[in-house]
């Protein structure tokens, strides 16, 4: 097995789970205070209209795992235009990490989230992706689907 076959987006779902599950980023708290808890923020040069508050926007741990998952996602569909034998052993494995999204997060309460939830959805796009590109890009390859050219 070549790292080329691990799916890259598992690192999305352990990064959830060392924020939420270890309380990384909190005091212990809920999952959905956890994932709340401000990482940094800019403040906005045009400011609000009263003058007296300014605006800011925050960058929070919710923020940072949907960002990771958004990126490796691209990474992985990038993967699937790729036809080897490792392919076919990533695409599995990628099965594998959405089933263990989708266990946890019927299963554990801090995994009962809106931003699990959408990576749930990713890895679930990440799998049929994959499998769909996989299937045109072979069928280019081998030329099935067409008349032969005259």
């Amino acid at each position: 097995m070549s790292i080329r076959s691990l799916p890259l987006i598992i690192f999305a779902f352990i990064l959830y789970n060392a924020v939420v599950l270890l309380g990384v980023a909190g005091d212990g708290g809920s999952a959905d205070s956890i994932l709340r808890t401000e990482i940094f923020s800019l403040p906005s040069f045009r400011g609000t209209p009263d003058g007296a508050t300014p605006v800011a926007w925050s960058f929070n741990w919710g923020d940072l795992i949907l960002l990771v998952t958004m990126l490796l996602l691209f990474v992985e569909i990038l993967k699937a235009t790729y036809t080897s034998t490792s392919s076919l052993l990533d695409h599995g494995l990628s099965m594998l990490v959405f089933i263990a999204c989708l266990i946890e997060f019927l299963m554990v309460d801090a995994a009962f989230t809106s931003v699990f939830f959408l990576l749930m959805i990713a890895t679930l796009i990440d799998v049929v992706a994959g499998y769909t590109i996989g299937i045109r890009v072979a069928r280019r390859d081998i030329g099935f689907g067409g008349m032969a050219p005259h």
